[in-house]
């Protein structure tokens, strides 16, 4: 056991799952090989200013030709668990209709690399890259995406599930409708607030669909789906701000896996979820509810707001962190190893939640590479914090399963490029040469000792 620690690896328990996260976009590069369709980040990352530095994923980390070393460094740093995410562009490059067999057969190596060094496969089904075949059709805009997401699903199902038995549905669900189709931050860059109620139904009723085909069609298998939560504190005891805290936790924490336990859309702490209904069917209230083994909570931060004029329906602002005098990451984010145990108490409380994995947990610093060493006391100090309060939440809650660090190595962190480093292996973009940080080693020690 590293001898900064209080706890050690055992104290987690025996059962309990260490791997490590990525996801398709973010690393594989080879975006117009093997018949892969364009998705919305391509197309994203083509219009000038959208993307820090003008950077771009066409080779990302390359990992779509160097899988089989980056699985062995998996195995390196001590995990036993690797997920990674489907690139649904790969697998039908319009979306749906003709199947790419070129993409099944890429994902079948990578599963296969995974089960010869004895590393437990996790794959998410959607992480984000729509194809832009069907962004051009209104994307999760477009009802017919629940027809879409579940024909993609159904096939990844059939072709994965033989040896893939743990899977995540949607990726951070709330970031799509939020970041990509109301503030266009991110692909496809849609900025309307009328987007967003029916992405968010859309995103919902195909975290559950999904949930169903996979139930259905593999046997054994460990079903959840991942959201970005963060525990949110008021500024003040000011009724105006204690009600924006609510209604910024609704968006940020409920509002997907609510659906799931068949409580609805939080309308009591956000009226303006009300109007989701003009986009439910008949049957759909049934159909949003699915029984997930797990639930993946992701966290990274917590959250400080107030009300705000200035912010129609929401009325709400964040108060940054850097404003705060608290510890922060690169990205500005707080670091808060009590938000993570707050966070975690808050997903346990519910009833039908009846297992947790924290299914994505980083940091950002600004790494420097000297002598082939990256000495990140900061990110070592951060995991090491988080898990202190992952472990009591484990003791205290009991639900807490396991555990998936973010990220494997640097890669293309969306529309920050690859500014912001978040790996425990340093990635040299250029010559793509990797150097496991001292992050990385830290975990190798911890998980090995």
């Amino acid at each position: 056991m590293p001898k900064d620690l209080d706890f050690s690896k055992e104290d987690f328990g025996t059962d309990f799952t260490w791997g490590v996260a990525t996801a398709a976009y973010q690393i594989e590069g080879a975006v117009d090989e093997d018949g892969r369709g364009p998705c919305v980040w391509d197309s994203f990352a083509k219009i000038k200013g959208k993307i820090k530095n003008g950077d771009h994923a066409e080779i990302a980390c390359d990992f779509y030709h160097q899988y089989e070393g980056d699985i062995a460094l998996v195995k390196t740093l001590g995990f036993k668990e690797f997920r990674f995410s489907i690139s649904w562009s790969r697998i039908f490059p319009d979306g749906y209709g003709a199947l790419n067999e070129k993409g099944i057969a890429f994902y079948n190596r990578v599963i296969d690399q995974c089960l010869a060094l004895n590393i437990v496969p996790w794959i998410t089904l959607y992480h984000w890259d729509l194809p832009q075949a069907l962004e051009d059709q209104g994307g999760w805009k477009n009802r017919k995406v629940i027809e879409w997401f579940s024909a993609y699903a159904t096939v990844c199902v059939k072709a994965f599930g033989d040896r893939v038995k743990k899977w995540i549905v949607l990726n951070e669900p709330m970031a799509v409708a939020g970041l990509g189709y109301t503030t266009g931050l991110h692909a496809p860059g849609k900025k309307s607030m009328l987007n967003f109620l029916p992405v968010v139904h859309h995103l919902a009723m195909c975290q559950s669909a999904g949930g169903r085909i996979i139930r259905e069609l593999v046997s054994d298998a460990y079903i959840g789906t991942a959201f970005s939560c963060s525990y949110v504190h008021a500024a003040s005891d000011n009724i105006k701000d204690i009600n924006a805290a609510k209604r910024a936790d609704a968006l940020m924490n409920r509002l997907f896996i609510e659906p799931a336990l068949g409580l609805g859309y939080p309308s009591d702490a956000f009226s303006f979820l009300q109007n989701i209904k003009r986009y439910m069917l008949p049957g759909d209230a049934e159909k949003l509810k699915f029984d997930f083994d797990f639930i993946g909570v992701q966290n990274y931060f917590s959250v400080v707001v107030k009300h705000s004029y200035l912010a129609p329906v929401i009325w709400l602002k964040e108060v940054p962190a850097t404003l705060r005098n608290v510890p922060v990451t690169a990205m500005g984010w707080e670091v808060s190893g009590k938000g993570m145990y707050d966070i975690l108490t808050q997903f346990a409380a519910y009833e039908g939640v009846k297992e947790i994995i924290i299914s994505e947990n980083g940091a950002a610093f600004h790494d420097k590479l000297n002598d082939d060493a990256i000495h990140d006391e900061g990110r070592k100090q951060f995991f090491q914090e988080y898990l202190a309060a992952i472990l009591k939440a484990k003791s205290d809650l009991g639900k807490i399963k396991g555990y998936l660090a973010w990220t494997l190595m640097d890669n293309f962190e969306w529309a920050e490029g690859f500014d912001a480093r978040f790996g425990l292996i340093y990635v040299d973009f250029k010559t793509q040469k990797r150097t496991i940080k001292d992050s990385g080693k830290w975990f190798a020690s911890f998980l090995n000792a």
